[in-house]
């Protein structure tokens, strides 16, 4: 994550009981087209993407980008997680000056359910803390999304505020190191 300073990325893959979390490869090609078209997964982030264009748009390898995790069940790519830098012209923000790290995750339906997303955003979270002790991560979700909001409730994110974008309610809440994540 070049803007988070002197983080050196790739990180070393990080391991969970049942998760890899890991660099995009060739072979998740397939798995990201089928991640940004899927309906289920686009009902809360404006809708999927054309599928015929987004098959156009993604490499053979997929790019790969400092912050940019993809969650491997059994060397099957089930999503990604994402930690970036909110942009400080966005609403929503627990520093003055904006930036904070923003923990951003999409898994394909087949995932869900299962326990797979706290795992994984857990392990992220966990690899964050240690890498920048001390640094708050965001969190923002559609207050429609009941799953993601039972997820951001149980990696230990509070509730800083409601707020209007997109055309929908959304709730930000904040997570830091002395919050427990699991």
């Amino acid at each position: 994550m070049t803007e988070l300073g002197s983080v050196a990325w790739p990180p070393a893959q990080i391991r969970t009981e049942r998760l890899v979390l890991r660099e995009p490869e060739a072979r998740d090609r397939a798995a990201i087209i089928e991640l940004f078209t899927s309906p289920e997964v686009g009902t809360y982030i404006g809708g999927p993407r054309p599928r015929d264009e987004f098959e156009r748009a993604v490499p053979e390898v997929p790019k790969r980008r400092p912050g940019l995790f993809v969650v491997d069940l059994d060397g099957a790519m089930i999503g990604i997680i994402t930690l970036d830098r909110r942009d400080a012209e966005r609403p929503g923000h627990v520093r003055p000056d904006g930036g904070e790290a923003e923990l951003g995750y999409m898994f394909l339906p087949e995932a869900w359910g299962c326990g797979y997303a706290t795992e994984a955003c857990a392990a992220a979270l966990d690899w964050f803390a240690a890498t920048l002790p001390s640094e708050p991560v965001v969190l923002c979700t559609q207050t429609a999304n009941d799953r993601s909001m039972r997820l951001a409730a149980k990696l230990g994110f509070t509730e800083v505020e409601r707020l209007e974008e997109y055309g929908a309610e959304q709730w930000f809440g904040v997570w830091s190191s002395v919050t427990p994540s699991g």
